[in-house]
Order: structure tokens, then sequence, then C-alpha cells
């Protein structure tokens, strides 16, 4: 009982003192926003990478070349390296942990039908790299085996490069050029929007071994593959043929250290990405929470200012039998009133703007989606909560030890 009648004093006096309560709270309001806002928006992200991620599949291992030690430029993959070459891939096809390996080659040229031109990204890969992928067509077939044998120039086309080239026309059994090079559209991919910051819309498979003889060489730009059992184990099973192939010797300490090839899962990029988002989410909320103590001292300020303008009111109270504990409780439940208040307009601003992102985002990335992280809203509210007792507190102790003789005599 005495609680709410305290409740219902705090609110009482907040909303008598609207415009001063909300500009005490400017802080809150702003540090809890950008928390919201920051951490939903990295959310988004992280949903759109995962569900990049995600179409790899989850027995789906992939194979770059590069290097991990000084020349590979400390541990990030060059796709100039020319470290797998079609003898490893031939060895990865022979373990029983793996199967369905994919060569792939990258030719940049440029494709064009009559008039008409496009940017594309043509991959020379085997059929295997359909079943590696969540990759389907609309229209007509993926290349086979067949074509692969016959060395056959045909190509499988994104749905952006039918839509820049035909502009509504069937593209089936049509000629496209490719470097100067002729190739008969036999498929259609369904499109599939951004992967990995890479519009897959614009690409165009054709088969490995047409690829393979227009660049003239002996080494793939990457390679995708199947686990057959338990994807670490396979990962490592990878890992332990390349090395041994390309004699590489790491310390114990570092075993990929002086590696020139990079093996990747879907579940190896979740766990950096969750890394990520984790080493993000505390570091947005550090800066925030110089807004949240700067909005802490704007409440300790104005509750002193409160505590002079009501000291008659508090002796008052005491000469009618409240107790120390009492006045301390009304000014401390007082100050938390007002940060909460300003937490819940902060999350509201956070949210909106939020949502404000989403729409923009969504008109150039189809896969960006609305997002919030319920933990760092938890998190923040808390905080908004622990900084109006923290700074409340002092405000309030001093109003519970004032001599009520003295108070009555304030003027």
């Amino acid at each position: 009982m005495i609680f709410r009648d305290t409740l219902r004093m705090a609110v009482q006096d907040v909303r008598s003192h609207g415009s001063r309560s909300l500009l005490t709270v400017l802080g809150i309001i702003i540090g809890v926003a950008a928390v919201v806002l920051m951490t939903g928006v990295g959310k988004s992200m992280e949903g759109v990478i995962l569900g990049q991620i995600n179409t790899l599949g989850p027995t789906t291992i992939a194979l770059w070349p590069g290097a991990n030690g000084p020349e590979g430029g400390g541990g990030a993959f060059n796709a100039d390296y020319k470290s797998i070459t079609m003898r490893d891939i031939d060895a990865l096809k022979q373990l029983q942990s793996v199967t369905s390996v994919a060569p792939i080659i990258i030719i940049s040229e440029p494709a064009s039908y009559g008039r008409e031109k496009a940017d594309a990204s043509v991959t020379g890969t085997t059929p295997d790299y359909y079943n590696n992928g969540s990759i389907e067509v609309t229209s007509g077939r993926f290349h086979d085996q067949s074509d692969e044998q016959g060395v056959r120039p045909v190509a499988v086309i994104g749905s952006d490069i039918e839509r820049d080239l035909f502009n509504g026309q069937d593209p089936l059994g049509k000629r496209i050029d490719i470097g100067g090079r002729r190739y008969t559209v036999i498929g259609v991919l369904k499109s599939v929007g951004t992967q990995f910051f890479q519009n897959m819309d614009t690409r165009i498979i054709i088969p490995f071994a047409t690829a393979k003889a227009v660049k003239q060489r002996d080494y793939v730009d990457m390679a995708t593959m199947l686990a057959t059992g338990d994807i670490d184990f396979s990962v490592a099973d990878v890992e332990y043929l390349l090395r041994k192939r390309h004699n590489v010797v790491s310390p114990i300490s570092d075993p990929t250290k002086n590696d020139d090839f990079l093996v990747r899962t879907a579940q190896q990029a979740q766990d950096i990405l969750g890394t990520v988002s984790l080493a993000l989410t505390i570091f947005i909320t550090m800066i925030a929470s110089v807004s949240l103590v700067v909005g802490g001292i704007g409440i300790m300020n104005i509750m002193l200012v409160s505590v002079t303008e009501r000291t008659r009111e508090i002796g008052l109270r005491k000469a009618l039998g409240a107790t120390q504990w009492n006045i301390l409780m009304q000014f401390l439940v007082e100050a938390v009133v007002v940060t909460v208040l300003g937490a819940l307009i902060g999350v509201v601003i956070g949210i909106l703007f939020d949502a404000i992102i989403v729409f923009v985002a969504s008109r150039f990335l189809s896969t960006y989606h609305f997002g919030l992280n319920p933990i760092a809203i938890t998190i923040s509210v808390l905080m908004a909560i622990g900084v109006g007792l923290g700074f409340g507190l002092y405000p309030a102790r001093k109003a519970a030890i004032l001599d009520p003789i003295t108070a009555l005599r304030y003027e």
C-alpha cells in the first residue's frame, strides 16, 4: 500500500513537470534509442548474411586458393593464387569423406546479345556444382556430363542476364557472345538475389571443360563439395590431404599458419558472424552507456532541484510521521520512474528509426528484413533503471536526512 502510494506520488510529480522531466532524461532517450537502432540494424544484417550462408547448405564445404603466411597477406585468401590444381581436385574426389567435388574457373568477360550488353560473372564448373547449393532453373535445363565430355559452348544464365540481354524474349536456344565466343543458352536460373554481397542473378554458368579450354590452365579459382558424414571430420580430411600434397608444415599451436588454401563451411561462417555480432552489441552498448551516464547526471541535478523546491513538503511529511525510509523511497522511485519513462521513449524511437531504415534498405536489398535484439534492448533498459537508482540515491538521501523543523522553516 505504501509503495503504491509512493509510486502514484512519483508519477504525479513527473506529470506536473512534464517538460522538465523530458529534458532531464534526454540522455537516457538518446542512449537507449541508439542501442535499439544499432543492434536492430545489426540483427537485420545478420539475418541477411545468415540467409546467404545458409544457401550453401549444412554439408557444403567451400575451398579457395590462398596463403596464410606473409606472402598471402596474413590470413586472407587470394583469388589469384594458383595453389589448387586439377591434380588436387582429382585427389579430393578420391576421399571417402567428401563427394560432389565441383572445381570452378572464373572468366572475367562481358556478355552480349546483338546490341544488348550485360556485366556478367561467368563461372565454369561441373554439374556437381548445382548439387552443392540451392540452385534451380525456371526454364530450360542445367548443363550435364554430355556437355562436359563434348566441351560444348552452352550456358545457363541468371535472371538479370535474361532481362538485360533479351528483354522479355525467350532466351532458350539463342546464342550469346562471351569474350568473343558464342554460347547457346540452355537454361535460366531462378532468381536468388544477393549472396555474400554479390548479385548471383548476373551469373552465367558454362561447362568446366569449356572454361578450361578457354583459359588454358591447370589451376582453379575455387571448389565446392559435400561432406558425406560429420562435416568437421570432412574438413579435417580435406585440410590434411592438401597439406600433405603441398608439403605444408605449420607449428602445432597454429596448424593453419602456413596453409596455401582456405577451407570454410556454413557453420564456421555462422560462428564467426555470431562472435562479431556479440562484440558489436557489447561495443554499441558501451558507447550508449556514455549517454546514459550523461542522462544520469541530469537526473541527479534535477532531483537536487526538486528536493530544494519541496523542502517544506518534506518537513511536513516528517512532522506527520513519515520516516527517513519513506522520504528516501519517494524520491528514489521518482528518479526510477523518470528513467523508465526515458527508456521506453528511447525504445519506441529506436524501433521507429529501425523501421524507416528497413523500408529504405529493402528496396535495394530484398533479403533485408526488420530485426530487433531483445537482449540488447533489455540490457539497455536495465542499465537505464540502474542509472536512475545510482544517480537518484544521493538526492533521495539528502531529502531523507533533512531536519523536519529546519525544513518547515524553509522559505
